[in-house]
């Protein structure tokens, strides 16, 4: 019997870190499911190929939370780094969200800039926001997924476990200083597990009412409670098996791409 938040989770849910074209894709047909069909964030039009995608993607690092039972994908999320190949890039939510950022508390924390990254892109399937009395999504579309009860007592797990996703790779590539523009539901999740964002700008209007926030990866593996503790290492272990994967791929295929920013040295 599984007792313990990680066990329940792990029961059915896998959090896997995406380095490969054809995972990526289900990245994006993922967002566009959410950013285009659902909410209307993108205008359907500019993803013919109904792969919702940025410029940021391309040396973004990205996880995927899969259903195990039906290969189904959850939820998705990926950290874009301040600087790519050594020179600075702005981050998504300075490209688009300037307006709201609290200038004076971000110059006080006096951050070296290949230190940031942002969290970006966080989404999670409407199949796993629904209530357990609703088979429907808001088009009259018929689920074909049917959970049992415990199953969906992990749903708000689902967006606070991608976050724990980014948390292993803030580590692994030493991106520690992390915003996020986030809706307001989520900080509130994360601070009932004991993780606190700090407020590092005004709402704006943007793929919904959003606001910036700062946290570093000390602070939210120091405070979060321990049975989120035990998810996290669970999740660490995984995404730091795939991470290293990669890399033995790409010293011994050509084809495979190396110059990413997250080995911490290869720009």
């Amino acid at each position: 019997m599984t007792n313990s938040l990680s066990e329940k989770f792990q029961k059915y849910f896998s959090v896997n870190f995406i380095y490969d074209t054809p995972r990526k894709d289900l990245i994006y047909q993922l967002r566009y499911r959410v950013y285009c069909e659902e909410f209307g964030y993108e205008p359907l039009g500019d993803f013919p190929d109904k792969k919702e995608s940025d410029e940021f993607d391309s040396y973004a690092l990205h996880c995927l939370i899969i259903h195990k039972e039906s290969g189904y994908p959850a939820s998705c999320v990926r950290i874009v780094p301040a600087i790519k190949g050594g020179i600075p890039k702005p981050l998504p939510l300075e490209r688009y969200c300037h307006s709201s950022l609290d200038n004076a508390f971000i110059e006080q924390l006096n951050l070296s800039r290949d230190t940031v990254c942002e969290i970006s892109r966080l989404a999670v399937d409407g199949t796993f926001r629904r209530r357990h009395d609703e088979h429907q999504d808001r088009f009259g579309n018929s689920s074909e997924l049917i959970f049992d009860e415990q199953e969906r007592r992990m749903f708000p797990m689902i967006a606070v476990s991608a976050f724990l996703a980014t948390t292993s790779l803030t580590v692994l590539t030493g991106k520690t200083n992390v915003f996020a523009m986030m809706e307001p539901f989520l900080p509130k999740l994360l601070k009932r597990s004991g993780i606190f964002f700090e407020p590092a700008g005004k709402p704006i209007d943007y793929h919904g009412v959003r606001a910036p926030y700062f946290i570093t990866t000390e602070s939210a593996l120091s405070t979060m409670k321990p049975e989120l503790k035990a998810l996290y290492e669970t999740i660490h272990s995984s995404i730091c098996a795939e991470y290293e994967r990669h890399f033995q791929e790409a010293a011994t295929h050509p084809d495979i791409s190396g110059d990413q920013y997250w080995d911490g040295s290869t720009v």
